[in-house]
């Protein structure tokens, strides 16, 4: 404590209130004087969860990033172990064909020093015993004459060949899955950087609940002594009136979602039904409707922070609310996601990939094919998340990870608008 002193507090909603008091100026400024201190403390620890919650975003936004680029280290040393595997299988081609050849070679040579170094090519024809051994000697005859030494110097070089092919894609698989270690490293350490701050972050949000507390008791008690119990009664209803109309709010901005949703889904059905190609819907020209993909309100851009690109735009949202498919395509991937704790990646008919982050359910799998407007999660908390919202990113290019643009715009350009950014 420093300086704020606790009161009484005031009487309970309903309660019949006794004849207010006739408080002395003594009373008052002492009242006076207590709220101003608790007001003050309030600022005080005001300023240090905001410092705290600045950095608890900035290890947040670090987090995910560091979980990304693990998903992509990941893939390339899956992608390096298959390189490896295929450069071994035709290294053992090409010795089996060596070896073959060799023996071959080895059993006509020791055919020709039982029956004679000097054994012409028609004794050796003649030698032979029957139609087959006779076609046989010819055609090795043949092949020892004409082409015993280049065969087996292209096989020799392409075994040299494959073997440093193989030597090269195990280089690669190792270096590989170095690069997987030290991106797995990295995300383990940003992820206990955050949970160090979420824990400061928690430290000070309580202390701060505390001293809000303390400061409403000192100002009901001000106001009691000012005889104005009738200002606070309207100050409740005055809160009350503006969290009806924020739920109004959003439960208008969640009805215009989900009629958009609806609209999108029945112009894609209209289309399907009458045999209309998509490809001239769309705002851009783009392919079928497009759609917002929760409501809810912005709560974070994309672009850098603190050295870090975040790559969508946050879209904040109680748990439950629905999420939306953008576009129409088919499901890439739809489970876990490193970062995202959940996370639904859809290749849209246009091409374009968009990602729906940190949701608390999906319903889709991947392989499903889903239209605008379908309903494919809900907002959640998930993965390094400091808040219920939505992630949402657009990879134009057709990367699952990686190629992030500017989400908001490229809605914008296809008739959908995102406020706030």
């Amino acid at each position: 404590m420093t300086g704020a002193v606790l009161f009484g507090s005031a009487a309970p909603a309903g309660a019949v209130p006794a004849p207010p008091p006739n408080p002395t100026d003594s009373d008052l400024g002492q009242a006076q004087s207590a709220q101003d201190a608790a007001a003050a403390e309030v600022g005080r620890i005001a300023a240090l969860v905001a410092t705290a919650e600045g950095e608890l975003e900035r290890v947040g936004h670090q987090a995910e990033a560091a979980g990304v680029a693990y998903l992509v280290a990941e893939e390339a040393l899956v992608t390096a172990q298959a390189e490896a595997e295929r450069t071994a299988a035709e290294l053992q081609v090409a010795a089996a064909a060596v070896d073959a050849a060799l023996s071959r070679i080895a059993g006509f040579s020791r055919d020709s020093y039982m029956n004679g170094s000097s054994l012409s090519t028609a004794a050796v024809l003649l030698d032979a015993e029957g139609p087959a051994e006779l076609v046989q000697r010819a055609a090795m005859l043949d092949f020892v004459s004409a082409n015993q030494v280049d065969v087996l110097g292209q096989l020799e070089v392409a075994r040299v060949q494959q073997a440093n092919a193989d030597s090269s894609a195990r280089a690669a698989r190792d270096q590989m899955a170095a690069a997987e270690a030290e991106a797995e490293a990295a995300k383990a350490a940003a992820d206990s950087q955050l949970a160090a701050q979420q824990a400061a972050y928690d430290q000070v949000a309580a202390q701060k609940a505390s001293y809000d507390q303390q400061l409403q008791a000192a100002q009901i008690r001000l106001l009691e002594l000012q005889g104005a119990r009738n200002a606070y009664q309207q100050w409740e209803q005055q809160k009350a009136a503006e969290e009806a109309a924020a739920a109004e709010a959003a439960r208008r901005a969640a009805a215009e979602a989900a009629a958009a949703a609806a609209a999108a889904r029945n112009t894609v059905e209209r289309e399907s039904s009458s045999g209309q190609s998509s490809s001239s819907s769309g705002a851009s020209g783009g392919s079928g409707p497009y759609v917002k993909p929760t409501s809810g309100r912005t709560s974070s851009c994309y672009g850098f922070r603190w050295g870090t690109l975040h790559g969508g735009v946050d879209i904040a949202a109680p748990i439950g609310t629905p999420v939306y498919a953008a576009h129409s395509g088919v499901v890439q991937r739809a489970g876990t996601a490193t970062g995202f704790g959940y996370a639904v990646y859809i290749r849209g008919d246009d091409g374009a990939i968009t990602v729906y982050g940190h949701v608390n359910r999906y319903f889709v799998s991947a392989g499903e094919r889903v239209s605008a407007g379908e309903e494919i999660a809900e907002v959640g908390n998930r993965g390094q998340s400091t808040g219920p919202h939505l992630h949402f990113e657009v990879h134009p290019g057709g990367a699952l990870h990686g190629g992030q643009i500017d989400p908001v715009p490229w809605l914008r350009a296809r008739g959908v608008t995102v406020g706030g950014c």
